[in-house]
């Protein structure tokens, strides 16, 4: 309870303790109007319609992982969520569709040599055994009826899920346009700030 005290002042006890010691009542509806503009001006911010998007980070490029990252993805577009995918570094040879080597200097065409050529290439996390580990994992997909990575790359663009791709990390491996599925978009950290500011769940994968 706000006790106004015979000098004009206001103290308001909280659990036997007060919060604003001899506050002038005019202080107190000065401080009431601010916080009152704050949140009329977060109900008026286009923040406020987070509840309905993911943003993700795809940073590695092993399969299992770019499986799990787009089997996310596609679920969430399908419950109708708004789904923003950024890929750098590593996370570039899941949306990598050939290797080009003309007109790369000799570091860029040793990257080329050495990241995945397309999905087709992309090792395990774990248990890869120079590939065989991977071969096993599309089979059992495959046994179980389960969509391959190619499959669920068609179905997230198919639902409108938007994918960056990192110009920086494209410039320093030296990837080309060319070298990267259709569909994508490119931009920087401001791009993903964007999308992640606005949304709900943020995944790093």
């Amino acid at each position: 309870m706000t006790t106004i005290n015979g000098n004009g002042t206001a103290t308001v006890p909280t659990n036997g303790t007060n919060v604003f010691e001899t506050m002038a009542p005019a202080e107190l509806l000065e401080r009431i109007d601010a916080l009152e503009s704050r949140i009329a001006e977060l109900e008026a911010s286009p923040a406020q319609d987070i509840e309905d998007q993911l943003s993700m980070v795809v940073f590695s490029g092993d399969l299992d992982k770019a499986i799990a990252a787009f089997i996310i993805a596609t679920g969430a577009a399908a419950m109708g969520m708004e789904v923003s995918m950024f890929f750098t570094f590593w996370g570039l040879g899941v949306v990598k569709k050939q290797k080009i080597y003309s007109d790369k200097n000799l570091l860029e065409k040793g990257f080329t040599a050495m990241l995945p050529g397309g999905t087709k290439d992309l090792p395990l996390s774990q248990m890869n055994y120079f590939g065989t580990g991977a071969s096993i994992i599309r089979k059992l997909m495959k046994d179980h009826e389960i969509s391959s990575l190619e499959e669920f790359i068609e179905m997230s663009q198919e639902f409108g899920v938007k994918m960056t791709v990192c110009d920086m990390s494209r410039e320093l491996l030296g990837i080309k346009d060319e070298e990267l599925v259709d569909g994508l978009e490119f931009g920087g950290v401001a791009a993903f700030m964007g999308d992640a500011s606005r949304a709900k769940v943020t995944l790093f994968i």
